[in-house]
């Protein structure tokens, strides 16, 4: 759990007079989903755009593999080994799964413009995508249009694409939003299985689904850090009582 893959250091976003983020330090092991958790507008969400380049951070460091990567963009670190998926569900639904997943995996192979030839073209492509789709469940529905599809089937998807790019560290921005309780637990047992040799960082507001996943937990609040250890710890911390957890999971809103 020494394997640190990607630290930040004393990130920063201003707008104007508005901090969104004001020194946050993470480090995400390898093997380790890392939740960061906290009210609306504590600045998860800006965290992540700043993890994943989609934001550029005012002052701070961002390092993966301890290779400095702050002033890298988001394709630059994609193809270094950082991928994520968004709040909305960003696939192309009127492709199939396979389409989807291999657009993805093309992309990683630095071809992206030659993705509608043949599927036979590339045949590690291919291989990629299919062992992508089949490690979250949808090799049954490889070849489904992705409108047809669950919006739990289409996060599980989206995750597929994600996985295609042969990530070291993935970013999931509310991967179990607006789910039911059976889409949710099928997608929470794929999480678990991102880690094994791989870093995650969570971002999301379902605590019993926090809870189940997280072997870290960060907490915000107003873009601070206000609150980081084992997700005992952090239950039981203060700060994070008053600001933020349930009644639910033993401590006061």
């Amino acid at each position: 759990m020494d394997d640190v893959l990607l630290e930040a250091r004393q990130l920063s976003k201003r707008y104007g007079g508005l901090h969104a983020v004001s020194d946050v330090s993470l480090a995400v092991r390898r093997g380790e989903i890392h939740a960061v958790i906290g009210p609306n507008g504590a600045g998860k969400s800006t965290l992540v755009n700043l993890l994943s380049g989609d934001t550029k951070v005012t002052s701070g460091t961002i390092a993966l593999s301890g290779r400095d990567v702050t002033g890298l963009a988001p394709d630059a670190r994609a193809m270094a080994g950082i991928a994520r998926s968004y709040q909305k569900t960003m696939i192309f639904p009127g492709s199939t799964v396979f389409e989807n997943v291999r657009l993805a995996a093309q992309a990683r192979a630095g071809h992206p413009l030659r993705m509608f030839g043949a599927a036979t073209a590339n045949q590690g492509v291919n291989a990629r995508a299919e062992d992508a789709i089949a490690e979250v469940g949808l090799t049954s529905r490889i070849d489904t249009i992705a409108r047809d599809m669950s919006h739990g089937e289409q996060r599980q998807l989206e995750i597929a694409m994600v996985l295609a790019t042969a990530p070291t560290v993935i970013l999931l921005d509310e991967p179990l939003a607006g789910m039911g309780h059976a889409e949710a637990q099928r997608v929470i047992s794929i999480v678990l299985k991102l880690k094994a040799d791989r870093a995650v960082v969570l971002v999301e507001h379902d605590m019993d689904a926090v809870f189940a996943l997280a072997d870290r937990l960060t907490v915000m609040a107003d873009g601070k850090v206000i609150g980081s250890g084992d997700p005992e710890e952090v239950r039981n911390h203060p700060a994070v009582r008053a600001a933020y957890l349930g009644h639910e999971h033993g401590v006061a809103a």
